[in-house]
């Protein structure tokens, strides 16, 4: 068979699949996806890449997801782009979905060579020109890292035909970037050279892409040049509330020992710059410590929301609330389990944790399945079809889960999705008494949502992206028709 005729077999496996029961172990080859309450509606094999962030934009009358992809792998550390003909290291996919069912694959923008964490182009931002203050009107921004060296800006206005803007380089390190479309301001996860850590902050003005103003360097007391000591836990990614909300929430460490950070967004752009000890301290608000065994991934804020449970109390109608995912790393439970938290934060000073939410291990023997098994990221879209109503959480190999958090105290999963792994899908392998022991499994690692209400979930292990749709009871627990 033909690549074409290939996919287009399992795309009608996918579809004609309802929902499966939890298996053993392990999946195998041309097995129909496991499902609740949600349903595949297209799929794109991402030309077989290693995808880590999905965006997904509306772009004129077109809707363009941007995915990023980690570094290739030892067995294949360039694949061959179907569209050129050639091998080129992972980078960026782009892809037409404004048909979710017949996803159109338009371009790969090769990243950094390398393996794994050491090459590609991970993370993925978008900003429309006429949006940012001094942007160009008819161009669209794409805001990626390359590899671990640098930050790129291209003008995506003609998606199969980028264009580079600028490039922000000489770093060790990037991971997962905030930017703010109305004002500019971005937050680039960074590893600066004089720095003590891997990742910190370097916060940039983009509002004018093609001229990038530094704003200042910023991490934790005792990550910066010159301290001593003990090198607090590097970050991994932050989230901004605007120039509106003025707060910055950031998450540090993934699978243990982190916390989430709350930080006044003014103080930190407009305050003393030179990253001593003392300046570093200013901005921040209060901090939440998670256990040795957990960390901060993805911290994910909804402020002013409302509680049904409240309604007749005289104070705290509202709450502000702070979704906080770990990362799942090592294979096969080879870790403390990594899991979702829900913070109230409503009371900034004196943050807590409120409840939790984990995949029941039994509920498909996902420590034998192969590969990771725990939480990892969230949708991150404020789009009011899903927002403070459903979360959406990239579950390694337990797929995407779909949770009814308009209660989060009691956030309750109403539905989920793991797909089916393909002839691409690579292996994840343990050691076991000096020798590996490697399975395949579906490891689905970041998830997005559009205002369309469609779910977009990527695959760690180049099993590609698949579009999914709320069903039955979760599609109306988000209230949609």
């Amino acid at each position: 068979m033909t690549r074409r005729l290939k996919l287009a077999a399992l795309v009608c496996v996918y579809f004609s699949a309802g929902a499966g029961s939890a298996v053993a172990q392990g999946q195998a080859v041309g097995a129909p996806p496991e499902a609740s309450n949600m349903r595949l509606v297209g799929y794109s094999d991402l030309q077989a890449r290693s995808a880590y962030q999905p965006t997904i934009h509306h772009q004129g009358e077109r809707w363009i997801a941007y995915i990023g992809h980690h570094g290739g792998t030892d067995d294949i550390p360039a694949p061959v782009n179907p569209q050129t003909g050639k091998p080129e290291p992972n980078g960026t996919s782009i892809v037409d979905v404004t048909d979710p069912a017949q996803p159109k694959y338009l371009r790969h923008i090769p990243g950094q060579e390398g393996k794994y964490e050491a090459g590609g182009a991970q993370m993925v931002r978008i900003c429309d020109g006429k949006a940012l203050p001094k942007g160009d009107p008819t161009a669209v921004y794409m805001l990626r890292t390359f590899g671990g060296e640098a930050h790129e800006i291209w003008n995506v206005a003609d998606p199969q035909n980028p264009v580079l803007i600028t490039r922000i380089g000489g770093l060790k390190d990037t991971h997962k970037n905030w930017w703010e479309c109305e004002t500019g301001i971005a937050f680039l996860v960074s590893g600066a050279p004089d720095w003590r850590t891997r990742r910190m902050t370097q916060v940039y003005d983009l509002s004018d892409p093609a001229h990038p103003v530094k704003i200042r360097d910023f991490g934790l007391p005792g990550q910066q040049p010159g301290a001593t000591g003990a090198v607090p836990t590097e970050l991994h990614g932050p989230i901004s509330t605007g120039r509106e909300g003025n707060r910055v929430y950031f998450g540090y460490g993934t699978n243990k020992g982190g916390f989430l950070q709350i930080v006044d967004r003014e103080k930190l752009l407009n305050g003393p710059k030179e990253p001593t000890a003392d300046n570093l301290q200013l901005p921040e608000i209060s901090r939440l410590a998670l256990s040795a065994f957990n960390g901060a991934h993805t911290v994910f804020p909804m402020t002013n929301m409302p509680i049904a449970e409240f309604a007749k109390d005289k104070d705290g109608k509202t709450r502000d609330i702070v979704m906080i995912v770990d990362e799942a790393i090592l294979n096969e439970c080879n870790e403390p389990r990594q899991m979702v938290w829900f913070a109230d934060v409503t009371v900034e000073k004196l943050p807590m944790m409120i409840s939790s939410f984990t995949v029941p291990e039994a509920s498909g023997s996902f420590c034998e399945r192969g590969g990771r098994f725990g939480a990892h990221s969230s949708n991150e879209s404020t789009a009011p079809v899903y927002y403070k109503k459903m979360a959406f959480i990239a579950f390694f190999n337990a797929g995407v889960r779909a949770l009814d958090i308009r209660d989060p105290y009691h956030p309750t999963e109403v539905g989920y999705f793991i797909p089916a792994i393909t002839a691409a899908t690579d292996k994840r392998c343990v050691t076991i008494e000096g020798k590996d022991r490697c399975r395949t499994a579906i490891q689905t690692n970041n998830v997005e949502t559009d205002e369309r209400g469609l779910i977009y979930i990527v695959d760690r292990a180049n099993t590609g992206m698949h579009i999914l749709e709320l069903t039955g009871d979760a599609r109306k627990a988000a209230g949609l028709q």
